[in-house]
């Protein structure tokens, strides 16, 4: 079920950014922002953005964003880089 944000005109006014760049640039900030605070996966998150896993990998650091990194998913790339 698709969840829809009514975000009044005076404040769509006041974001400086083309109206055809709103939606998807809201998206990618609500995208980070969720990540960030741990709310949603790295899938989720970059699939909200509209981005693939690389450029969203990248984007957080431009943001300084921690990237979530468990322990299980070192060990994986621990053997990867072992060719394991």
């Amino acid at each position: 079920m698709p969840l829809i944000l009514t975000i009044p005109d005076e404040l769509i006014e006041a974001i400086k950014l083309p109206k055809e760049r709103l939606e998807s640039e809201l998206k990618k900030e609500f995208a980070f922002f969720l990540y960030k605070k741990g709310m949603a996966t790295m899938g989720v998150a970059r699939r909200l953005a509209g981005i693939s896993k690389w450029e969203f990998i990248d984007s957080l650091g431009e943001r300084k964003i921690e990237r979530h990194y468990s322990k299980k998913e070192l060990k994986e790339d621990q053997n990867y880089a072992k060719g394991h």
